[in-house]
């Protein structure tokens, strides 16, 4: 067809179009939504009831460390209750303090005119926490702690209408110090799978006083996930780490509505080597609704 024909036609279909007030449009479906994420972020420290590596107990260090890496949660382990080495001072109530956040208590056992074991501090909402008896180490008694925070999830539309309930994901958040013998370890580590899986997700966070290829570690991987770290992963001792022997774990299998997968986007250790004699972990959280 000749050129003029062609154009010819295409303007007066055009003409028809303008004259009728018709318009033609094209149709797409909706735009899918993005996917609905938040995260939570996760510190582990074994912080030697504050004492350094210069042998200065120092708290307000300690609290300098934690507050750089803008947790939700830390997991603390070796923490003293008002004990005679570290003047009597509630070293939970005094991190909470200094950084704004709610400390608990999960003492192994008495010590020293106080108590001594781990401790979690949190600045998100809680709705309970409990301390696990595990078995012993050497005949000194050893416990988990748990609290079980409120996590934050995304809506449809933000900000929320006045009056409307933001929805929220408990996650049990486990602070954990294995202890003693190899024997003694596995019991100990059959003992806290024994007390989380099956229920809610849950996420363990210390020191597990096992090196990755260790069988006491290992046994986690039937129920657990084991968050691959980035860079060095070496923890202990802070000053030049030459061994990992701290974790943060999850549940591989939890019962929880509308998420569509759990998954850590950073795992780090830590370049702290003075504050105490492990260095920290940063583990975030990434939930998918």
């Amino acid at each position: 067809m000749p050129f003029f024909a062609r154009f010819s036609i295409a303007l007066a279909v055009c003409l028809m179009h303008a004259l009728t007030g018709h318009t033609t449009v094209r149709l797409r479906g909706p735009e899918p939504l993005a996917a609905q994420t938040t995260t939570l972020r996760v510190v582990a420290y074994n912080m030697k009831h504050g004492r350094g590596m210069d042998d200065e107990v120092d708290l307000e260090r300690i609290a300098d460390v934690l507050r750089s890496l803008d947790a939700d949660v830390i997991t603390l382990q070796e923490v003293d209750d008002r004990t005679e080495r570290t003047g009597g001072v509630d070293q939970v109530a005094v991190l909470a303090e200094l950084l704004g956040y709610r400390g608990f208590h999960g003492p192994h056992r008495p010590y020293q005119g106080g108590f001594y074991g781990n401790a979690v501090l949190t600045r998100l909402a809680v709705i309970e926490q409990r301390t696990h008896p595990i078995p012993a180490a050497a005949g000194s008694a050893l416990t988990v702690h748990e609290v079980v925070v409120e996590v934050p999830l995304p809506v449809d539309t933000e900000p929320l209408a006045q009056g409307t309930i933001r929805p929220t994901l408990p996650v049990s958040v486990v602070s954990v110090h294995l202890a003693g013998t190899p024997e003694e370890r596995m019991a100990q580590a059959e003992a806290v799978t024994a007390a989380f899986v099956p229920g809610r997700l849950t996420i363990l966070a210390g020191d597990f006083n096992g090196r990755p290829d260790d069988p006491v570690v290992q046994s986690f991987h039937e129920a657990w996930v084991t968050a691959t770290k980035e860079g060095d992963a070496y923890t202990y001792p802070a000053p030049e780490p030459d061994r990992e022997i701290d974790f943060v774990m999850w549940t591989a299998e939890y019962a929880v509505p509308g998420l569509s997968s759990v998954r850590v986007v950073e795992h780090v250790v830590v370049d702290e080597p003075v504050a105490s004699d492990h260095r920290p972990l940063l583990a975030i959280f990434e939930f998918r609704r």
